[in-house]
């Protein structure tokens, strides 16, 4: 009886967790777009950290968002194209290259060095 008991608990709290989970997602994406379910507009002078009793990860609506300076152009602009472009080049090209960095490496000894 007592192992029902324990089912039943966690049980429970397992619904309890994962319905928290879902609504603290929906909140968060809400609170991302700038807007909240049934809130026309915007937040008509709320604070963004209603259901957040922590306040952690959360900005309030009356603050401007500043971005990060490297997302930001000379003139002032959001980058539009893609921070890191990689391109991909085989094995024999790496291997050459991180080849010639040991090779250029300060601590790096020539074999010849080491015969004599």
């Amino acid at each position: 009886m007592l192992h029902l008991l324990y089912i039943l608990a966690f049980t429970i709290l397992a619904v309890i967790a994962v319905a928290n989970l879902i609504r603290n997602l929906i909140m968060f994406s809400f609170d991302r777009d700038g807007m909240r379910p049934g809130v026309a507009g915007n937040y008509s002078g709320r604070n963004s950290q209603v259901g957040n009793q922590g306040g952690f990860g959360y900005v309030s609506s009356n603050r401007q968002i500043t971005p990060h300076p490297e997302l930001l152009d000379s003139t002032g602009k959001f980058i539009k194209e893609p921070l890191l472009v990689m391109r991909s080049i085989n094995v024999e090209d790496a291997r050459q290259q991180l080849d010639a960095l040991y090779e250029s490496s300060p601590g790096h000894k020539s074999e010849n060095s080491e015969e004599a």
